[in-house]
């Protein structure tokens, strides 16, 4: 787990921290109110499995996430674990395409 570098407080909605790695990492209210989502919501993914919190502060990434589940849950009528199931298979994907290309660039011996 990362831990707290620093605090900024603006207001109690947009609370966030920087990591000792140099992450920005924001609070579940925060996550929920860019995500139109509740508190409750946030915290079920996380006990779900569904994001990985960094103790109760969540990275960018993972808000990202969470916009992008809802948007398959509406968008789709995706349940929860097929819209994570969907995101795992494109990062995957993703991963996959990047080391092909990888080795495609890679010189013949």
């Amino acid at each position: 787990m990362n831990e707290v570098l620093s605090t900024s407080h603006s207001s109690s909605l947009s609370t966030m921290v920087v990591s000792l790695e140099g992450e920005q990492l924001f609070t579940f209210e925060y996550a929920a109110s860019m995500t139109e989502t509740s508190i409750t919501v946030v915290q079920v993914y996380v006990e779900l499995g569904v994001i990985e919190p960094n103790g109760t502060m969540l990275h960018s990434r993972e808000i990202s996430r969470i916009a992008q589940i809802q948007r398959l849950r509406q968008d789709l009528g995706l349940n929860l674990v097929g819209a994570a199931i969907v995101l795992d298979m494109a990062q995957e994907l993703a991963q996959l395409r990047a080391r092909l290309k990888a080795h495609q660039n890679q010189p013949a011996n």
